[in-house]
């Protein structure tokens, strides 16, 4: 509950801004607890894991506790690197600069002015590992000016390449040249390619469900780039630069890379990517019984190519297919799926799911998986294990 409002309260709200009926809902949608039914404890995690420490500006969002399409707005999960700014939004100006043709300074109104949109979009943090996404992922509805509406304000110069999106939150780091550290004091910042695709996707942000949103959520604008992990997806958002040469601050460049292995003429050779775009990753959120009956609930985050199949299985079993919910069918939405589990027998039971694209990439095991070398972009199949009484 938050300030005296039930989940179930909010998400009706929530389904009413997504022009949702709730009467007209199937009861599938909103999964919360019936009086008579109990969720069964994962054992393969404490049942307090994944809380953040007291005082952490750290908040988590139990996954356990789906209870419809869309994840409350003060309970949305938030991490960052530095501290979380409060800014005045009367006195808010974003910044237009760099290879544009009439740089700009623009205020909540104004961007408001240009005309809104409406995504649903889910994320997780890029770097959870298979148990740390029982805290860092979620689902919203989000509302602000496309970001293609403001590039086109401004004028992109033709030398234009990439543009970097600058939060007001900073902090000091160091900068290695040469062996020799400089200790400098960074904004946190990153950037997307100047391509086709940037305007019609990412937008810029001012309210989550319907509300304006929170200091903990980057009030009062942020980035959104649905279909990518969270760090791309920068917040407290101050300045926009266009730019002719790669950016290559910190949290662009150094930190979030993945290394790959790849065989090539019978060798293994490395290469580095950059965390972009969300590989596809199914997660069993909760296992409920009520008379008897056991049901798996999940959900799948992606990049917004459409889903061929989810699919559980229990105990190394044959793979069996789940059910999508129709209310998550969004292109970026994260998307619900359940579980009948029948023939459930007293004892320690092992489920996992997977989802597979039309693309066909599925997702992989653990060992698939081994070819990455660093924690992050870890999409691999999460077992989760459960006793039956």
């Amino acid at each position: 509950m938050t300030n005296g409002t039930t989940r179930r309260e909010m998400m009706q709200r929530s389904l009413a801004l997504a022009g949702v009926g709730v009467f007209g809902v199937p009861e599938w949608a909103l999964p919360a607890l019936a009086q008579d039914e109990v969720r069964l404890p994962f054992t393969d995690i404490p049942e307090d894991f994944g809380q953040p420490a007291p005082g952490s500006s750290i908040r988590v969002f139990d996954i356990r506790n789906i209870d419809g399409p869309y994840t409350p707005r003060d309970e949305f999960y938030t991490i960052q690197h530095f501290d979380q700014p409060v800014l005045d939004s009367a006195a808010f100006r974003l910044g237009v600069t760099g290879s544009v043709e009439r740089p700009a300074e623009l205020t909540l109104d104004q961007l408001r002015g240009m005309g809104s949109i409406e995504v649903d979009a889910g994320y997780e943090c890029s770097g959870n590992s298979r148990r740390l996404i029982q805290g860092l992922a979620s689902n919203g509805r989000w509302t602000g000016v496309p970001l293609g509406a403001v590039l086109d304000l401004v004028g992109v110069a033709s030398d234009a390449r990439e543009v970097v999106f600058v939060g007001a939150d900073k902090g000091e780091e160091t900068v290695d040249f040469r062996g020799r550290p400089y200790e400098v004091e960074q904004p946190f910042a990153r950037s997307l390619p100047l391509d086709g695709g940037l305007r019609s996707g990412p937008l810029l942000a001012y309210a989550l469900n319907g509300e304006p949103l929170t200091r903990e959520q980057g009030a009062p604008l942020r980035l959104v780039v649905p279909g990518w992990y969270g760090v791309s997806n920068v917040k407290w958002l101050t300045h926009i630069r266009v730019q002719a040469e790669r950016f290559l601050g910190k949290w662009q460049a150094r930190w979030y890379r993945t290394l790959w292995a790849e065989e090539i003429n019978g060798e293994m050779t490395w290469h580095e990517t950059e965390v972009s775009r969300q590989r596809v990753k199914s997660v069993i959120a909760r296992v409920t019984e009520r008379g008897g009956q056991h049901e798996v609930l999940g959900f799948v985050l992606h990049d917004g190519t459409p889903l061929r199949s989810v699919e559980v299985r229990v105990d190394n079993g044959p793979w069996q297919m789940a059910t999508l919910d129709p209310t998550t069918s969004g292109r970026y939405s994260w998307k619900l799926f359940r579980y009948t589990w029948t023939g459930a027998a007293a004892g320690e039971h092992t489920l996992v799911s997977r989802a597979t694209d039309v693309n066909g990439n599925v997702q992989p095991t653990e060992e698939e998986l081994a070819i990455k070398q660093t924690g992050l972009e870890d999409n691999s199949q999460f077992p989760r294990t459960v006793t039956v009484a």
